[in-house]
């Protein structure tokens, strides 16, 4: 297949292989009603719910969301111990059920900062789901697109030296990057609650061509019906991947 071909394709898609969400809004949410902004997290995880499962109807393969990211840590210190609970809290509540519907959950991020219980938690939840067939959930936890990047590169290196391999530029290409990332698929729908527009240091590489939807929606509030018209305005897009609109719509070559 041609790569305009390829593109071609990839244009007639109705429903994205992969959506990733900015889960954005939980500390205004709960700010409205009076209350710390951990109450405004813990509601949003009804909202992760309903975000799976949406995803797991729909045929979606792959749903990126972005849980804490590594700029979080300059937050107040209780709301990051909270979160912290609460991520903890939810691997063990959700897992049993995720691996119920065949959901493979990976949690992406660095690791290195995290204690040696809550790593092993993560992993035994990993290793639980990691020969299902169905929905890839990524759940992004002390993750930066600029790590992840950098992070790739120095996978490559290690390889190399590992091997006994002389570093060589020649060898690295987009193709090679990408296979190292935490999360080497590419988007292609990025879904942003709380009606900021920004990516926020998210799945920089992997962002490159996708289609981004913002929503008004805070995210404790964020319900199928969101995610729907989310994917109803991905099918409405015209994705030209650098091509003419003529090419993509195959009347020009």
């Amino acid at each position: 297949m041609s790569e305009i071909a390829e593109f071609q394709q990839l244009n007639r898609q109705t429903v994205p292989n992969h959506v990733a969400i900015i889960m954005d809004g939980n500390g205004r949410w709960a700010n409205v009603r009076g209350k710390p902004r951990i109450f405004g997290h813990r509601a949003g995880v009804e909202s992760v719910r309903k975000a799976v499962s949406f995803a797991c109807e729909k045929g979606i393969r792959v749903l990126t969301l972005f849980a804490f990211s590594s700029e979080n840590w300059r937050r107040p210190k209780d709301e990051v111990s909270g979160l912290m609970d609460l991520f903890s809290w939810a691997l063990t509540s959700e897992v049993k059920k995720l691996h119920r519907n065949q959901v493979k959950l990976k949690v992406i991020g660095d690791r290195s900062v995290f204690s040696e219980s809550f790593v092993k938690r993560i992993s035994d939840a990993e290793k639980l789901t990691e020969s299902n067939d169905g929905l890839l959930l990524n759940v992004a936890v002390n993750y930066g697109g600029r790590w992840d990047i950098t992070n790739a590169v120095k996978r490559i290196f290690a390889e190399m030296s590992d091997k006994g391999e002389p570093f060589d530029a020649d060898v690295f290409n987009e193709q090679l990057i990408s296979e190292h990332l935490e999360a080497p698929q590419d988007v292609d729908l990025l879904i942003r609650t709380g009606g900021e527009k920004r990516i926020s240091n998210f799945l920089l590489w992997q962002l490159a061509y996708s289609e981004m939807y913002v929503s008004d929606v805070l995210w404790p509030d964020f319900k199928e019906e969101v995610f729907q018209k989310a994917v109803e305005y991905f099918a409405s897009r015209e994705r030209r991947f650098g091509c003419t609109g003529e090419q993509i719509r195959g009347g020009e070559r």
